[in-house]
């Protein structure tokens, strides 16, 4: 029973890596806790958990993305609007914290929106589509309070610096729970839905997907949307990190959420990842960011080293998918 459970489990597309990419993470943390026993501190692995968390979130939208065989590059840009819509709301119009997170999550799934729009009814490439939607969403932060960051939110907003950053709740700081229940709730989309069979199906193969009755334009519009929104809390978080607006907020995550998710599995080809692959994938990145700092690495060294593991990660996807790795193969002409 249990072997055939096992069997089960391995047979799972994307399974596999899950489970090399854990092991690798196991060892990361063994081989920089014997470098420097600090690195075990519970004050390092509370800050730990509190950097990988927005990565983590923001990384499960852009895995979404991804299975359907796109990429959002708009994603850090959108988590920078967030912040300062948000702030500014608080701050110049004296708006209540809750309903300013209101409108500004609504703000950033109009993002999204657009975004699928672009891709699904138009066909723009998605790196094109976002890459554009990236430069407009950044220059709307730039643009929320006159091209300055703003001041620090007042005092009511107390509850909402606690709820999205600073708050403790049963020996876990609330942005881990935060990231805990998003994982859940699209963990469980993604897996036992038919919103999360049709995001595999689109990857998989868009035509077949089409001609078997998935409503492609919806199917593909949606993942958009939950990209920008998990986007849009990570901005709310960092509003709540700062206690600010500020416009570079957000600056590089997009490129982060790319390597949590490559590196967890997500194929770059589409139609294969689990969310909790993504969560290894973070996990990852952090510790080596954490790790290398602790061993005195520059902070230069540690970008060339995620930046190695990155593209390892999506070699072996290629190697996984032929089962070969085709060097000085020809692009097919155009």
């Amino acid at each position: 029973m249990k072997a055939n459970y096992l069997k089960e489990i391995l047979a799972i597309r994307g399974m596999g890596q899950v489970i090399s990419v854990s092991v690798a993470l196991a060892v990361m943390i063994l081989v920089f806790g014997v470098i420097n026993p600090s690195f075990f501190s519970g004050e390092n692995t509370t800050n730990l958990l509190r950097q990988v968390v927005p990565i983590m979130i923001i990384g499960i939208g852009q895995s979404f993305v991804m299975i359907t065989g796109g990429i959002d590059l708009s994603i850090g840009s959108v988590a920078g609007m967030s912040s300062m819509i948000s702030a500014t709301l608080m701050t110049t119009r004296g708006m209540d914290p809750w309903l300013a997170s209101a409108i500004t999550i609504v703000a950033c799934c109009a993002v999204g929106l657009i975004n699928g729009l672009l891709v699904s009814i138009t066909k723009l490439p998605a790196f094109i589509a976002t890459l554009g939607t990236m430069i407009i969403a950044r220059g709307i932060a730039q643009l929320a309070n006159g091209n300055m960051n703003t001041d620090g939110i007042p005092a009511s907003a107390n509850a909402f610096k606690s709820f999205f950053y600073y708050g403790n709740t049963l020996g876990l700081y609330n942005p881990i729970w935060i990231g805990i229940v998003l994982f859940v709730i699209f963990a469980f989309i993604l897996g036992k839905t038919r919103t999360g069979r049709h995001t595999y199906a689109i990857g998989s193969n868009y035509e077949a997907a089409k001609l078997s009755g998935v409503n492609v334009v919806v199917a593909e519009t949606r993942v958009y949307v939950f990209s920008a929104f998990l986007a849009g809390v990570v901005g709310l978080m960092l509003t709540a990190q700062s206690g600010m607006g500020t416009m570079n907020a957000g600056m590089m995550y997009e490129l982060n959420a790319v390597a949590a998710s490559v590196i967890g599995g997500v194929s770059t080809m589409g139609g294969q990842g689990l969310l909790f692959g993504t969560v290894i994938g973070a996990f990852i990145w952090g510790v080596l960011n954490n790790g290398l700092q602790f061993a005195g690495a520059p902070l230069a060294l540690r970008n060339l080293v995620i930046g190695v593991v990155v593209i390892i990660s999506v070699l072996i996807d290629r190697i996984a998918r032929s089962g070969k790795l085709e060097l000085f193969k020809k692009r097919p002409a155009q």
